[in-house]
């Protein structure tokens, strides 16, 4: 999963919680994303663009660290 933005992430359904470990360290948890949508995510070819062009306009966030 190469990305110039997104070195990870992880998806914690139970919380519909979509957390993204950022190439520069910053970890964000996007709320209550659906599992549809986190498919869509981890299928995506381009992980920055769809984080930058659906999740973030949709889903609230919080900096985890």
């Amino acid at each position: 999963m190469p990305s110039s933005v997104v070195n990870s992430y992880i998806y914690f359904p139970e919380t519909e919680i979509l957390r993204i470990i950022y190439q520069s360290g910053a970890v964000y948890d996007y709320l209550k994303v659906p599992l549809s949508i986190s498919e869509k995510f981890r299928e995506a070819r381009s992980k920055g663009r769809f984080l930058n062009s659906v999740i973030k306009r949709r889903f609230k966030f919080i900096k985890v660290s």
